[in-house]
């Protein structure tokens, strides 16, 4: 099994995309490829539309998706 440490690929920073996680060198957000992928598009049509990432990346996406929910990261819903 590839072990894809998510921090290598993943960033925020407030003054990109109002500090959401992203995709280092990018500002395609984390929540963006989970979506891609929720709804079905495969790893490969993602690399088609953005082929400045890598598939590593878009895996380092839901290795940070899993660490948010397993650590269980509260966002504020109020704001």
């Amino acid at each position: 099994m590839n072990t894809i440490n998510w921090r290598d690929y993943i960033t925020a920073n407030p003054k990109i995309m109002v500090g959401k996680p992203t995709i280092k060198g990018t500002r395609i957000t984390v929540e963006l490829i989970v979506d891609k992928l929720a709804y079905g598009e495969t790893v490969d049509e993602i690399l088609i539309d953005y082929p400045h990432i890598t598939r590593d990346a878009i895996f380092a996406c839901l290795h940070y998706a899993a660490d948010a929910v397993r650590n269980d990261i509260i966002f504020d819903l109020a704001a």
